[in-house]
């Protein structure tokens, strides 16, 4: 799995692309969404195994889990997020799909059980740059920790900060190409 760091990165660069349409309720609910799915490694301190359905990368790494999110964006949207319901569907649904991807695209792990219940399979992509985060905080910050960070910089901040880069220069120049002169007498 990618760090709690990387996993908002994807929501970060969706909420540039969208410019103000995203209030920061919204993008709020979007990063606890990216990172919701790695709620499940609790499950290792009640004895469920990593490889069990409920088991870390299983159930909460389904697109059946990204649809639930998406219900719940869809009905606090109104209420709670400060947008639309589509909008609350869309993020809550965005948010979690990406944190599989980034956990497919990974190198190590069980991979993600992405059509769960349907499919209790475990999938990868089949280009799997990004190194596997060890679980733990001292784990995390020896020499493989500082790999795994390094493999995030680069496969998924460096995308991320392009697409943030390039929505805001967008929405610069488009502002600026829209100015109306008045008309000269």
């Amino acid at each position: 799995m990618p760090t709690v760091f990387s996993h908002p990165a994807p929501m970060l660069a969706l909420a540039a692309i969208m410019g103000g349409r995203v209030s920061s309720r919204m993008l709020l609910f979007g990063v606890l969404c990216a990172v919701l799915p790695d709620a499940d490694v609790i499950g290792f301190r009640f004895g469920i195994s990593y490889a069990d359905a409920f088991g870390h990368r299983g159930f909460s790494h389904s697109l059946a889990f990204a649809l639930l999110m998406g219900c719940v964006g869809f009905g606090t949207a109104p209420l709670l997020l400060r947008g639309s319901r589509l909008m609350g569907f869309f993020i809550g649904f965005l948010a979690v799909s990406s944190h599989i991807l980034l956990d497919a695209m990974t190198n190590g792990g069980l991979g993600v059980a992405a059509f769960w219940p349907f499919d209790q399979t475990r999938y990868f992509c089949g280009w799997r740059p990004i190194r596997v985060s060890p679980f733990g905080l001292k784990a995390l910050l020896s020499e493989r920790g500082l790999a795994v960070m390094l493999s995030e910089l680069r496969w998924i901040w460096a995308p991320c900060l392009a697409v943030i880069a390039a929505a805001l220069s967008f929405r610069k120049k488009g502002i600026r190409g829209t100015r109306r002169r008045p008309p000269s007498r």
